[in-house]
């Protein structure tokens, strides 16, 4: 962090009086700083082995910063600052990150008493729902649509493929232990790609989603209203089952995502009918039939992804997460496949 004042000089910002980690994120490095001034700003350096293209990366997200901006100035919104996230420009380059030979920094204006919440009450997946409905809506118009920042990220053909990869593969030698867990969740793989289908046949069209519909993904006010999303890194094409179904799939579920004792593993009707309700007061006003319709899906085609996603990686002899034991993606699977199955009935339709 020693090139602090060099990256700041970039941003033309004055030299920093303090800098201090911010936040709990798992991907960028991030940093509040103040200056002199008492001015305050969000530092990150950008982690360029999720996001290899930086360049399409900010050019993704001043696209939709401009486009949300002009819809709440559209709505006679005052405070737009605090309502949507603001970057600095680089002094030389007039793109909203810098490189110093090694690394690409962006710089955002820090918006003052606004905090996160990282645990999910009913109260707080309404507030969400309602918030990631109103983003989307605001970008339900927005053409051309961002560029891919992760390729394939929610894609569950691609996904399955990976998974038909590692069976046929069986690179740590694991296949014989698991089958039966392989051939249940094949069983459902048509199923599972039901959003894909409906797409090409022309019945559910791509939207502009977050991808990463966390809670503690928005800001709030010290009153506990939302002033905006946050974290747009992931924001790309997409069904809207992305953003209702990645929400579900941690926030709904009564348990962690690694839970061993499976009959722990339910949904939590309170948050689930909250987020649902959130959701569809403003989204509601531009999605088509089939998209209500399918809504109810997006649990089930989430955990059912990360299931996949997990029992591959445990397949190809645990490359890509991170694990605390030997079993770990094996127990990651089985938790992901149980909540899937719980999550059937809520769409029961073929």
């Amino acid at each position: 962090m020693n090139n602090i004042p060099q990256i700041l000089n970039a941003f033309d910002l004055d030299i920093a009086s303090e800098v201090k980690p911010l936040g709990n994120g798992l991907i960028n490095s991030t940093y509040l700083v103040t200056t002199p001034s008492a001015s305050r700003y969000v530092l990150q350096r950008i982690n360029t082995n999720v996001f290899p293209d930086v360049d399409a990366l900010q050019d993704n997200i001043d696209r939709v910063t401009a486009h949300i901006r002009a819809k709440l100035s559209e709505r006679g919104i005052t405070d737009i600052d605090r309502r949507c996230l603001r970057f600095i420009p680089a002094k030389d380059s007039g793109k909203t990150y810098y490189h110093d030979g090694t690394d690409y920094w962006r710089v955002m204006v820090y918006i003052p008493d606004s905090v996160t919440h990282e645990s999910v009450t009913p109260e707080h997946a309404e507030v969400a729902g309602r918030a990631f409905g109103d983003f989307e809506m605001m970008l339900a118009d927005m053409n051309p649509l961002p560029v891919e920042t992760i390729s394939n990220f929610h894609n569950m053909e691609f996904r399955l493929r990976q998974f038909d990869d590692a069976i046929k593969a069986d690179t740590a030698g694991r296949l014989d232990s698991v089958k039966p867990l392989v051939d249940d969740m094949l069983g459902l793989k048509e199923f599972a790609c039901t959003a894909e289908r409906l797409h090409r046949e022309g019945k559910l069209p791509l939207r502009v989603c977050h991808c990463d519909t966390k809670v503690n993904n928005m800001l709030f006010d010290l009153d506990g209203n939302v002033l905006c999303v946050i974290d747009l890194d992931t924001v790309m094409p997409g069904y809207i089952l992305s953003d209702y179904g990645d929400f579900m799939r941690t926030a709904a579920n009564r348990a962690p995502e690694d839970e061993p004792d499976l009959s722990k593993i339910e949904i939590n009707t309170e948050v689930y009918d909250a987020f649902t309700r959130g959701y569809l007061e403003t989204a509601g006003q531009f999605l088509t039939a089939t998209e209500r319709e399918i809504l109810p899906h997006g649990l089930f085609r989430f955990a059912y992804m990360q299931a996949v996603r997990f029992l591959t990686d445990y397949l190809n002899g645990d490359t890509y997460y991170k694990i605390k034991y030997p079993e770990h993606n094996l127990v990651r699977a089985r938790a992901q496949w149980k909540l899937a199955q719980e999550a059937l009935p809520l769409y029961p339709g073929k």
